[in-house]
Formats: C-alpha cells, sequence, structure tokens
C-alpha cells in the first residue's frame, strides 16, 4: 500500500471556543464522531468520509452508500455508533468499509463483530463465497487501547510458516481458468487511529486528519483529501438551531459522561485504599510482629492501589488519567 504524500503546508491554530452553558463549542467544526453519526451519512456529504478513507488506504475512494437499514441494526446503540459504507476502489473493486466510533471496555471484541457482521449482511444465502466483499475497519480511538507509540496501526491477515518462518503465497491461476484471490484480497484490514496519541506538527495527509479528530483543526489552504470539504460542511454556525442544541446536548453527556467516570475513578481508589489496609493489617498481625505490620500495610495498600487501576484500565480509562488518581507512574499503569 502506497504512503501518505507530505503536504508542506504550515499547521494553523483554528480551536478558538466560546463557551455556552457549561459546555465549550468549537466555533468552526464540529467533532467527527457526531458528524459521521449524523452529518455524513448524508450523500451530499460523502466526499467527507471519501477522503478519510483515500487517505488511509492510498487509493482513490467513491462511496456508493451508506448501507443503513432496520434489519441490520440489533440496537440503537448499533446504529449510531457505526457507520458500514459500501464503495468503490480505483480498480471499481467494491468493498465494504466499516467506521467504529464508540468507546468500548471490550474494544477488540466489538471490531471483530462489526467486521463479521458487515460480512454476512452483505452476501446473500446460497451465493458463491466468491461474493464475500473485502472489508476495512476504520476504528477511530478516543481513549487508552494499549501500549504503543504510533497513533495509526495496521493489522492484515498473512500465513506464516511454523517451522520456515516464510509467508505462504496462494497460488493464482491464468488464462482463463479461474482466478484465485489472494489473502490480502479477501482478508479484512483493520486500522486503529490513536487520537489522543497524536503530537506532532501536521505535515502530511494522515496528520492533517488527526490534528482535526483531535484538536478540531484544518488547514486554510488544505488539499488533502476531506478536509477542504470538513471546512465548508462540519462548521458549528452552518448547522440550524435545532442542530446545534442537539450537538450541544451531545457535548453536555459526554461533560457529564466524563465527570461519572472520574467519579468512578475517585471511589474506586478509595475502596481499593481500604481493601489494601485491611489486607495489610491482616497479614501484619498474622506476622506478629510490628515490622510485619508495617509491612503488611504497605504491600496491601500497593496491591490495593493496583487493583484500582486495573479495574479502571479495563473501564478503558486512559493512563494519564489513571496516574492522576492512584499517584502510580505511566510505567506502572502500562505494566499492570
Amino acid at each position: 500500500m502506497q504512503r501518505f504524500n507530505q503536504n508542506q503546508s504550515i499547521m494553523e491554530n483554528n480551536s478558538d471556543k466560546q463557551k455556552k452553558g457549561e459546555v465549550m463549542i468549537n466555533e468552526k467544526y464540529i467533532r467527527f464522531d457526531w458528524a459521521a453519526k449524523r452529518m455524513l451519512r448524508d450523500k451530499a456529504n460523502f466526499d467527507v468520509l471519501e477522503g478519510l478513507i483515500t487517505v488511509l488506504l492510498g487509493e482513490k475512494i467513491t462511496i456508493d452508500e451508506i448501507l443503513e437499514s432496520e434489519s441490520n441494526q440489533e440496537t440503537e446503540d448499533d446504529k449510531y455508533n457505526r457507520v458500514d459504507i459500501k464503495a468503490k476502489d480505483s480498480k471499481g473493486n467494491i468493498i465494504i468499509v466499516e467506521v467504529q466510533l464508540t468507546t468500548q471496555i471490550y474494544y477488540l471484541e466489538r471490531i471483530l463483530y462489526g467486521v463479521a457482521k458487515a460480512i454476512t449482511e452483505h452476501i446473500s444465502l446460497g451465493q458463491m463465497y466468491n461474493n464475500v466483499k473485502k472489508v476495512y475497519s476504520i476504528n477511530i480511538l478516543y481513549f487508552d487501547l494499549g501500549k504503543g507509540a504510533d497513533y495509526l496501526y495496521h493489522g492484515i491477515n498473512t500465513f506464516k510458516g511454523v517451522h520456515t518462518g516464510d509467508t505462504l503465497s496462494i497460488n493464482v491461476k491464468e488464462n482463463n481458468v479461474i482466478k484465485m484471490k489472494t489473502p490480502e484480497e479477501v482478508f479484512p484490514e483493520y486500522y486503529l487511529i490513536r487520537v489522543n496519541e497524536f503530537n506532532d506538527v501536521a505535515t502530511t495527509p494522515i496528520e492533517e486528519w488527526l490534528d482535526y479528530l483531535k484538536n478540531g483543526r484544518i488547514k486554510d489552504n488544505t488539499t488533502t483529501p476531506g478536509l477542504a470539504e470538513a471546512r465548508e460542511k462540519l462548521q458549528y454556525l452552518q448547522m440550524s438551531r435545532t442542530e446545534q442544541r442537539a450537538y450541544e446536548r451531545h457535548l453536555d453527556a459526554m461533560a457529564v459522561q466524563s465527570e461519572a467516570f472520574l467519579s468512578a475513578r475517585l471511589e474506586g481508589f478509595a475502596e481499593g485504599r481500604a481493601e489494601g489496609q485491611e489486607k495489610g493489617l491482616a497479614e501484619g498481625r498474622a506476622e506478629g510482629r510490628a515490622e510485619g505490620r508495617v509491612e503488611g500495610r504497605a504491600e496491601g495498600r500497593a496491591e490495593g492501589i493496583k487493583e484500582t487501576a486495573r479495574n479502571l484500565k479495563s473501564m478503558g480509562m486512559q493512563s494519564e488519567d489513571i496516574a492522576k488518581a492512584t499517584g502510580l507512574t505511566i510505567e506502572e499503569i502500562i505494566g499492570l
């Protein structure tokens, strides 16, 4: 897959905000997660999503339709937190692109479920397996999924020799005989976009997209696919007052959710510390020595703090927030 071309424009800071009640509203551009759930499903706005997919896949992608119906959505949450897209690549091949947006504790399982669902929903019973469509799973993460230095990860299926370590090459028959597809033409590909890990100056197309996803900034002179269109179509002030109120409620709900998670972190920390102290006292008494009690308290308290950190990590909390709540270092949290 070709790499992203360099873009030499200098990043401009467009992050002016205004306060409305308890919610900070970006005066210029609305958040991408809201746009993808509401506005980008409109055919007139397909070019924004096309741009993001084009930059990631390294070739021109054209969206045919958003695949959404009452039959393929099991819950309201499922409807608004995944976007299935039927598109064509530069060779005219039909592909399915699945965009995941929601924070989930079991996120890898959610990715697998979404891909499997996208595959099975778009092949009819009785059809030959050559009708299975290639699926790209694009996952935009606003939370800490795990340890890694990059803000963009790409995964694809390959077959490696257990003893030789070589990669299996599938035979492709020619001369008017049935042509078999290679694994990369069949199996899903996964993109994990770790928004919070992006801290660089935006010089490449993918970096410009990350700057918008994280900071709401788009260069005035951008030539990156999708972002020039986003500058025109995703402005807060161009929304109707009804849309603005709905967007403000969305941001307000996110703020409430963040406060709830913070409260849970603090309560979990306090509970874990108390349990740790109790455990330490019990161990100390069992030892029957003053130094044993001291060591028991310390070890119990440390274990209680670590257990609290594990719980917060499993909830999808960012390592920085866990560090603030527990006093552990980022390295200690990553190693849990």
